[in-house]
């Protein structure tokens, strides 16, 4: 569990990725997103998940924005396109805040990313984001990977379990700090042995739920499972 010769004239820096907003039709109503676009010929797409709404969540979280960067910037070896979008009621997205119903909305930046690069799909969240994209995409034929950043296992009282995940064949990612508020580590050690193979459990030590000082550590790790996984 983890855990030369130089050139005559010097190289130019990779181009900054271009960064577009678009609108997606999600089941509630328009939702607000962006998309930083990646290389010609990027073999995967991928989508990010925002934390809960109610604690301030939006595509523009840091960690999202961190993930995203690890997923687009070409100087990691990955260049893919990456959308983020806002869930339903945050920001200009319409609709109101479900708790539930969001899965919805996971499934139209699905749907929006196949149709716009005709590719495979990496589904990340963070979060709330992180169950909201296992619930709506563990069985999905165009999703090569899930990812699951600081998925929550305890909050408000409330154990979250995910039972669903021990049918889903999909190579899963559950990257959470060993001291993360909403996700004890022994409970997610539990979540993420009920799943199907292949899965992978990485906890970074005394990170917590949101990353804090360890976020490169957190896009090396996200980064490395890739690399690894999707060949």
């Amino acid at each position: 569990m983890t855990a030369t010769f130089a050139p005559a004239q010097p190289s130019l820096p990779p181009a900054p990725a271009q960064l577009r907003s678009v609108s997606l039709s999600g089941p509630a109503g328009r939702l607000e997103a962006l998309v930083n676009e990646g290389g010609a010929h990027a073999p995967f797409a991928a989508f990010i998940c925002h934390p809960h709404p109610k604690g301030g969540g939006t595509m523009h979280n840091k960690v999202v924005y961190h993930a995203m960067k690890a997923l687009n910037d070409p100087e990691r070896g990955l260049g893919w396109p990456v959308l983020r979008f806002n869930f339903r009621g945050v920001g200009l997205s319409q609709g109101a805040h479900d708790g539930k119903a969001e899965a919805g909305d996971v499934l139209a930046a699905l749907s929006w990313l196949e149709n716009e690069y005709n590719r495979p799909v990496v589904a990340v969240g963070f979060s709330f984001g992180a169950a909201m994209a296992l619930s709506a995409c563990c069985g999905r034929e165009n999703i090569s990977a899930l990812v699951a950043l600081g998925l929550p296992t305890h909050a408000e009282g409330r154990d979250y379990h995910y039972r669903f995940l021990k049918n889903s064949t999909i190579p899963k990612l559950f990257l959470s700090g060993d001291n993360d508020q909403y996700a004890p580590a022994a409970q997610l050690e539990q979540v993420a042995g009920s799943a199907a193979e292949p899965k992978h459990l990485v906890l970074l030590p005394r990170a917590d739920h949101f990353f804090t000082g360890h976020l490169e550590s957190m896009q090396l790790a996200l980064c490395g499972w890739l690399k690894e996984h999707l060949r």
